[in-house]
């Protein structure tokens, strides 16, 4: 089967640049949007987030849920038991050499139309820039960034940084009275590569993670009287085999 012109040239973006900026209407094409049958109760899904209880402490606002799955190249992505989060301080210097538990991911949205499509997209997509892989660890983050008239939200507080993985996407779901949230892509030597803002459902940043950096500036409010906030859905892929 020819692939897909808009996917060809999303790898040839993401093999030559380390990184890639999709707009909304060509990941429609990508994620063939008909199979996204439940994207309302999906997009709704960031209304029932947990806080991050580990910003807390530092006055920082964002609600998140975490689920961990697992996929031959060519096979079925499966849920695994609900595990902690971790990070090394070499990939976050602010919460890394811990194990971080978040709230799960509730089993409707795990196993809905939605959140199955993205996933086989970002394996047949990581799985191409990667032939050799056999099998993959992903995460899947639901995050909610909360912006107030005191204080700005930080989609990344840990600052511009890598995953300490192979792959990521982010996708954006939701965007309600909020300006800046711009994501800044980096070289090592902190040479800024590219920058762009997601705005529309389904926006992405593709990242491979080895090859560059990435952070996203902070969020205020447009109306500092209205709640304000950015919702995202953070997806990372690393090879076991």
């Amino acid at each position: 089967m020819t692939p897909h012109p808009d996917t060809t040239a999303l790898h040839t973006r993401l093999q030559r640049d380390g990184f890639a900026f999709v707009t909304a209407d060509i990941m429609r094409n990508l994620l063939q949007a008909p199979m996204l049958t439940d994207w309302p109760a999906f997009a709704a899904s960031w209304n029932d987030l947990a806080p991050d209880s580990y910003l807390a402490a530092s006055g920082r606002h964002r609600r998140r849920r975490h689920a961990t799955f697992a996929a031959d190249a060519d096979g079925e992505v499966q849920r695994q038991p609900h595990q902690p989060h971790y990070q090394s301080l070499q990939y976050n210097h602010l919460q890394g050499d811990i194990q971080r538990w978040f709230e799960p991911v509730l089993p409707a949205i795990a196993d809905g139309a939605s959140l199955r499509t993205i996933l086989g997209f970002c394996r047949d997509c990581f799985g191409a820039l990667a032939p050799a892989t056999r099998r993959w660890l992903i995460e899947v983050h639901q995050f909610r960034i909360e912006a107030r008239a005191d204080e700005a939200g930080e989609p990344t507080p840990e600052g511009v940084h890598r995953d300490g993985v192979d792959y990521v996407l982010v996708l954006l779901v939701d965007r309600t009275n909020i300006e800046s949230g711009t994501t800044t892509i980096h070289a090592h030597d902190g040479s800024l590569l590219g920058s762009f803002t997601l705005t529309h459902a389904l926006d992405a940043a593709l990242v491979d993670d080895a090859r560059v950096c990435h952070g996203v500036t902070a969020v205020t409010p447009l109306d500092p009287t209205k709640p304000a906030h950015r919702d995202v859905l953070v997806v990372t892929f690393k090879a076991l085999t």
